[in-house]
């Protein structure tokens, strides 16, 4: 079920694609629909194309988005004052569709054997069939609202598969027992609190570093967390591993290398200060992070 997901995503990507290279107003309408054909054939085709063509293509989506080739063009969709117009008469019943996603998705996975994604694209597509219906629209508007949006993400949008992929290389290469022997060196024996502050920091840092969490937890708890906290220091592993990924959470709202969170709303919100999100997570943060060094050192010992 999960592949034919993510062929219908590439199937969009490549509508996105086709509309791009028929657009006339789009003066970089070349570089862009190259950059969503690539990006849906990998969707599309996969599971069946050799790595190291996979590989060729990801190295062509960066000379893409590095080299400037990408831009919006014109997309044939309401106005602001039709959007105004059109909001004042549904007023809340335009929240129904985004609570379906979801909603959608826990009921999936949780009442299904399908799993969270599978779940997460069938509650995508329910969806979008209610928005459609709500807002008396046609299926091509959503296919051009859905291509000014990805636009206006750009490059942003394949950011979170590439840093997970990064978190995979650097456990691979031995990175978590190399933070180790640093941690060892630095931090003199049996100084819980210290210990206690070195992961959760650490596991804030890298993820700063890597825009992602998960791909942080795995080398920072491979190096840290497991054998200094729970064995050396005997700790509880469930709470040291979820106050961990969330300490890991507190980096993910000081950085723009986590672009879904940070980068695409304040290019979908057309923010003067594209860091603007960040800035107002910073003390949040930080709080968020204090308290989680508190909660590990008072109940996982």
């Amino acid at each position: 079920m999960l592949e034919y997901i993510y062929q219908t995503t590439g199937l969009l990507l490549l509508a996105f694609s086709l509309q791009t290279f028929l657009d006339k107003e789009n003066s970089k309408r070349v570089g862009t629909g190259l950059f969503w054909l690539i990006y849906g054939v990998t969707f599309i085709f996969g599971a069946m194309i050799p790595h190291w063509v996979t590989g060729v293509m990801v190295l062509a989506l960066t000379a893409l988005a590095a080299g400037g080739f990408m831009g919006v063009g014109k997309y044939g969709t309401t106005t602001d004052e039709e959007r105004k117009e059109t909001a004042s008469v549904l007023k809340n019943k335009l929240f129904i569709p985004a609570a379906v996603v979801p909603v959608g998705t826990v009921a999936i996975s949780q009442f299904t054997s399908l799993g969270a994604l599978a779940g997460l694209g069938i509650a995508s597509l329910g969806a979008i069939a209610l928005a459609l219906m709500i807002t008396k629209s046609k299926p091509m508007h959503s296919l051009n609202e859905g291509r000014r949006l990805i636009d206006s993400i750009g490059w942003a949008a394949i950011l979170s598969q590439f840093l997970a992929a990064l978190g995979f290389l650097f456990n691979q290469a031995g990175v978590g027992d190399t933070v180790a022997q640093i941690v060892k060196m630095m931090i003199p024996e049996n100084m819980l609190l210290i210990n206690v502050i070195a992961y959760c920091v650490g596991m804030m840092l890298f993820t700063v570093v890597m825009g992602n969490a998960f791909a942080a937890f795995a080398v920072i708890t491979t190096g840290i967390g497991i054998p200094l906290l729970v064995v050396e220091f005997g700790g509880n592993a469930s709470i040291i591993g979820v106050v961990g990924m969330l300490s890991g959470y507190c980096g993910t709202l000081l950085t723009p290398m986590a672009a879904n969170f940070n980068v695409v709303p304040a290019a979908l919100l057309e923010l003067r200060n594209k860091h603007h999100v960040i800035l107002m997570q910073v003390i949040p943060a930080l709080i968020m992070l204090a308290f989680n060094i508190f909660v590990m050192y008072s109940f996982a010992f």
